[in-house]
């Protein structure tokens, strides 16, 4: 199929350890009644993911004991805490030899990115050499999509808390930037306060 269904995999980036929140692993924060993590993986499903790995790394164990991720392909970061490049650099790994052809990447904790903004991003999604972005009112932001001719170089240069942005910085005129801010609202739950953006 064309629309990126098939060929495009949900790769959710749920390692975090929520060192600004006390130590409290950002999969597991509650919204809704469920994991955020849960939430996370119901976005990209009703998006049309039908392949989604999730990057789990802080208290792992947890997360597979309390969230229903049936049928998601769990990758375990063992060097979670150095920061979102490492989990990137794991996360498309676990994509190599899956039949892939592009990566659609969103991150644990961004609950206010739904479902119609992930379907803008991979509708923008046309063969190997995509790279597509949400954007909100006109920046770049996540969910953003990496065609497969671009995964090996972006782990190469994902490293601390930079995930592909130096990548993306240095090929921004190849990025397709699809406008979401009139679905999503694409605030970060990185500090106590942000808690109140949960339900």
């Amino acid at each position: 199929m064309r629309n990126g269904q098939v060929d495009v995999a949900g790769l959710l980036l749920a390692a975090g350890g929520g060192r600004r929140l006390g130590g409290r692993p950002k999969a597991l924060l509650e919204h809704r009644g469920r994991p955020l993590v849960e939430h996370a993986v119901g976005v990209l499903r009703a998006a049309g993911c039908d392949r989604v790995h999730v990057v789990l790394g802080a208290a792992a164990d947890a997360v597979r004991e309390r969230a229903r991720l049936e049928g998601c392909v769990l990758v375990e970061n063992p060097g979670w805490a150095d920061g979102m490049g490492s989990s990137l650099r794991t996360g498309l790994d676990s994509l190599a030899g899956t039949g892939a052809r592009a990566a659609l990447v969103s991150l644990v904790d961004q609950p206010g990115i739904g479902p119609e903004a992930v379907r803008r991003v991979l509708a923008g999604f046309a063969d190997e050499d995509s790279l597509v972005s949400a954007a909100y009112d006109g920046v770049r932001g996540h969910p953003v999509l990496f065609g497969a001719a671009h995964w090996a170089k972006i782990a190469a240069t994902a490293t601390g808390d930079r995930g592909a942005r130096a990548y993306l910085k240095e090929h921004r005129e190849a990025i397709t930037l699809v406008e979401c801010g009139d679905v999503a609202r694409p605030y970060d739950i990185d500090t106590e306060a942000d808690l109140a953006h949960l339900e």
